[in-house]
């Protein structure tokens, strides 16, 4: 949790880079989030106090509008446009599928994604070395080929190990890359 932490709180480099001419203009700053608040309180946490450390504290100078779906990704799309309604400056997107939402509502207004599983192959950039477009951020894995190496490293340190299980969310467009993958 402390890299997803750490992440959170390098994300806001856009947001400062925009307003470092205009100092005096309120920044408005859309989180669209896939699980509920609750799940990721500690990593919002994070990004709001590092926020606050590089100059932009709510309520002063900057305005969040976050939107929940609460777990449900069908919601995401109707709650990414409600952002590109209120016009903010920037939208952070902590997960691939909040990622995708918001690159379908939005061309202009720049996208910062949190850990997607392979954002190429999701179309979220067309590279990640040049992302491309108006969406940017980090990725936990850069692609397939990690996968199956995850798992190699895993029988690797644990010989006898027989059976693997996996975790996972069949709402993120990520989850059958992943699976194809091993």
């Amino acid at each position: 949790m402390k890299r997803r932490d750490a992440t959170l709180a390098l994300l806001v480099a856009p947001l400062s880079a925009a307003f470092a001419q205009q100092p005096a203009r309120v920044a408005r700053i859309g989180y669209l989030s896939h699980p509920t608040r609750e799940s990721v309180e500690r990593g919002v946490t994070a990004f709001v106090a590092r926020l606050a450390q590089l100059g932009w504290v709510e309520g002063r100078n900057l305005v969040i509008e976050y939107r929940w779906a609460e777990g449900d990704a069908a919601r995401l799309p109707a709650l990414a446009r409600e952002l590109v309604d209120r016009r903010v400056d920037l939208i952070v997107a902590p997960a691939g599928v909040a990622a995708l939402a918001a690159k379908q509502a939005t061309t202009t207004i720049p996208i910062v994604m949190i850990f997607p599983f392979d954002p190429v192959g999701m179309g979220l950039v067309s590279d990640l070395r040049r992302p491309g477009g108006n969406v940017t951020g980090t990725t936990f894995a850069p692609g397939r080929e990690l996968v199956g190496k995850q798992l190699q490293l895993l029988k690797e340190a644990l010989p006898g190990l027989v059976r693997v299980g996996l975790l996972r969310n069949p709402t993120d467009p990520g989850w059958s890359q992943q699976q194809a993958a091993l």
